[in-house]
């Protein structure tokens, strides 16, 4: 006799942004590797994907003012907001394979980024993904703690009125997944970017290398 499963549905896709559905962590080392030789503390492109990718401000402040050895103004990444502006401006595009993905998505999706909304908003237009989304983007600056800590993956489920255990996140970075398992939500963890596979596997996390895998793996899950 076949035993009963319970089913798993998944109501809600909360998915990350750069590195999940725009391809900008390539292009934000580069630029990340010039602003902290600028600085006077450079950081190599291996220690930038190490460290920051995918983490928030308040990390990646605290680990260069650590190795400056003194204090930065507030907002001083300000200064070198046009270079991250210029640099998506002229090389910014999709992951790939993610636009169809979203196209043929049927379960509702939403955006949840340690960015601010202007970037965000910006990315998703510059890549032609914004309709997808409309008003369902969530940004660290609506809750008290970015990632790696969940509170922004559940104000987003709280604000769409799912249950965290009926939500998959979508996520290609440590911080991300390690987010995602903080908040009751199972991880599907993108290493066709930057972040090494080891790095995101773990409980309650798929791993997959080509964003066309998708809609298989969340059928597979939600059986």
């Amino acid at each position: 006799m076949t035993p009963n499963r319970t089913p798993n549905p998944i109501e809600l896709v909360i998915f990350d942004c750069d590195g999940t559905l725009v391809d900008s962590e390539r292009i934000c080392v580069k630029v990340d590797a010039h602003i902290t030789a600028d600085l006077g503390c450079p950081f190599t492109e291996a220690e930038i994907i190490e460290r920051f990718v995918g983490s928030s401000d308040e990390v990646y402040t605290a680990a260069v003012e650590e190795r400056l050895g003194r204090r930065l103004e507030k907002g001083w990444q300000k200064k070198y907001s046009h270079l991250y502006r210029a640099a998506f401006d002229a090389e910014l595009t999709a992951v790939d394979g993610v636009a169809e993905v979203l196209r043929g998505l049927t379960t509702p999706a939403c955006v949840a980024s340690n960015g601010d909304h202007p970037g965000i908003r910006r990315n998703l237009e510059i890549t032609e993904l914004s309709a997808h989304f409309e008003d369902r983007v969530f940004s660290a600056s609506d809750v008290p703690r970015g990632k790696p800590a969940p509170d922004l993956f559940l104000h987003a489920a709280r604000t769409l009125g799912v249950e965290p255990g009926r939500c998959v996140v979508i996520e290609d970075s440590a911080y991300g997944v390690q987010a995602a398992r903080a908040a009751g939500m199972r991880a599907f963890g993108y290493c066709g970017g930057l972040t090494a596979a080891s790095r995101l596997e773990g409980p309650a996390t798929v791993v997959f290398d080509d964003m066309r895998e998708l809609p298989a793996l969340l059928a597979a899950a939600a059986r």
